[in-house]
């Protein structure tokens, strides 16, 4: 797992680029964000960087919160997140990662939570095509159907598509570029789109290459 930075989503707009032809981005107001932890191998198992982002006032968290801010003399923040990396040189508690981290025109994944559906039925989770709309059906449009199961085994096998909570997970999105940096204001450009609703949170982790 590479670098990153956290962020949050402010929404999508669009540029031009050198061609003239539109080009879709997401707005992402990424860092700065305070080194609030250096995991190592020998004392931790593992080595990692945990960052801090996004300002909050103090009386918003709990105490065991606030401690984690207070014991290393930091500013406390909102989300604490952590990357893995192979190589911590560089990186210090009460260090500060930008957006300079990144390149214009690089590659990156970039983690966030998807929007929230609630309950939902097939048709709108699983794209069913629902039932016939008539020739005698009754109050069958939308419905599931057959489940399948008979009395063996006399259950529904888990994973079954069936109704129930929709979004709401952590998603990946890989191989978006990054289309503009505005270090002046901490503003990601990346193209395309992102998982998350508006003021979301978000990761946008450097790819790191595979040894050949």
């Amino acid at each position: 797992m590479g670098m990153g930075i956290l962020g949050r989503k402010l929404g999508m707009t669009q540029i031009f680029d050198e061609k003239g032809l539109s080009v879709p981005v997401t707005v992402v107001e990424a860092g700065p964000c305070s080194v609030v932890a250096v995991k190592s191998r020998e004392s931790d198992g593992y080595t990692a960087v945990s960052l801090a982002f996004g300002d909050i006032k103090p009386s918003k968290l709990n105490r065991p919160e606030r401690g984690v801010f207070e014991k290393k003399g930091l500013d406390p923040k909102k989300w604490i997140r952590e990357f893995r990396i192979d190589d911590t040189d560089g990186f210090e508690v009460g260090g500060v990662v930008t957006v300079e981290l990144f390149e214009n025109g690089e590659t990156v994944d970039v983690v966030g939570k998807s929007k929230g559906k609630g309950f939902a039925g097939v048709i709108k989770r699983h794209h069913f095509g629902g039932g016939p709309a008539s020739h005698g059906a009754s109050k069958f449009h939308r419905e599931p159907g057959s489940a399948g199961a008979s009395s063996s085994p006399s259950h529904i096998f888990k994973g079954k598509t069936m109704p129930g909570r929709m979004g709401g997970d952590r998603v990946t999105v890989k191989n978006l570029s990054i289309a503009g940096i505005d270090t002046e204001n901490n503003l990601l450009l990346i193209k395309g789109a992102i998982p998350g609703p508006r003021n979301g949170l978000v990761m946008i982790r450097k790819q790191v290459e595979a040894p050949r």
